[in-house]
């Protein structure tokens, strides 16, 4: 499994929207769409900030 199928599983067991998840990892909407699509990825800042929270 790659990182766009693995943050949808994630969000979706979680029941989370992608603007809850947006809100919760500081990005927009858009960015966490952009993700799940596979066509950018986030920044290690991001994911790195995500886990310490």
């Amino acid at each position: 499994m790659n990182l766009k199928n693995n943050l949808k599983k994630i969000r979706k067991e979680n029941n989370l929207s992608q603007e809850e998840l947006a809100e919760k990892l500081n990005v927009s909407r858009q960015s966490v769409s952009k993700w799940e699509q596979g066509i950018t990825y986030p920044e290690m800042d991001i994911l790195i900030l995500s886990i310490i929270k």
